[in-house]
């Protein structure tokens, strides 16, 4: 399945506990590559997210930016311990005796001291599980956009290949009449020697030569991995390496074609396929 690297999505929530917002972005890569920005109160859930997330994508540098704002009725009460509080009253009286002393004790120093106030604890449970309910949607529309856009590139690439493939058609048409050029040349180049040379042996140079100028191997070739490219489009799977390895393999083609003829319209083939390659090499890069 063709699917884009590049995407972007956002889902906001309000439950009881607060306000929840997720954002994902997402951009080319060669691998897969998650970075997350999360409030510390929710920070155990990283694991939890960045599993979600290795899951479903494959490739691609994924920033994901979770926000909560607290509830203001959220509010935590404080749990105060007064048998502690009464045993250090007790104890500032003692060594206040002690010393003959009269000093009193203030109510914030007493609550500084450990144990004494703690903050009550909250069931954070159904706040996580929103969060990462949250998380699945966001997720879920980014990967609908990433679809979406993969439909785009899919449609790009496959208008290249069918220019790549008239390109090839119409080569085919013109090597007959490259094939006779060059078997003229070669004996009107050769023919001012047939007094020094043997018939047979001029004939075998013809023939010679007219094989390591035969690109009927590098248009077959062409052909075939143009094919390849539009099954790979087609499987369910991330495929973006998989078409990476095709473009190397066409521009070689291309530039075998290229090398083996002096002929300008061959040429200019190859350098029309090259920039049918290069434009089709670039939408793959976007592709997971």
């Amino acid at each position: 399945m063709t699917l884009s690297m590049t995407s972007f999505a956002r889902r906001e929530i309000n439950t009881e506990f607060g306000n929840l917002r997720w954002e994902l972005r997402s951009v080319n890569h060669r691998f897969l590559d998650v970075s997350l920005r999360m409030p510390d109160d929710l920070r155990l859930l990283e694991p939890l997210a960045r599993d979600l997330l290795g899951q479903q994508l494959k490739r691609g540098k994924v920033e994901g930016s979770l926000r909560f704002q607290a509830a203001a009725s959220q509010d935590r009460d404080f749990v105060i311990d007064m048998d502690l509080v009464k045993r250090l009253s007790e104890a500032t009286k003692q060594v206040g005796r002690q010393f003959l002393s009269d000093a009193r004790v203030s109510a914030l120093e007493v609550l500084r001291w450990p144990g004494v106030m703690e903050v009550a604890e909250v069931d954070q449970t159904p706040l996580h599980e929103a969060a990462m309910s949250l998380l699945q949607e966001a997720l879920d529309d980014m990967l609908e956009h990433r679809r979406r856009e993969g439909v785009k590139l899919r449609a790009v690439i496959e208008q290249r290949c069918d220019a790549i493939g008239e390109l090839v058609v119409k080569m085919r048409g013109h090597l007959p009449a490259l094939r006779e050029q060059l078997h003229q040349r070669l004996r009107d180049r050769l023919g001012e020697l047939k007094d020094q040379v043997d018939p047979q042996r001029l004939e075998q140079e013809i023939v010679l030569q007219a094989q390591k100028m035969d690109v009927d191997e590098e248009l077959d070739r062409l052909a075939t991995h143009v094919d390849e490219v539009r099954h790979t489009l087609g499987r369910d799977e991330p495929v973006g390496r998989r078409l990476d390895f095709l473009m190397q393999e066409l521009n070689r083609e291309a530039n075998t074609l290229g090398s083996k003829s002096n002929d300008t319209e061959v040429t200019r083939t190859s350098v029309e396929l090259k920039v049918l390659i290069e434009q089709i090499r670039e939408q793959i890069q976007n592709i997971e």
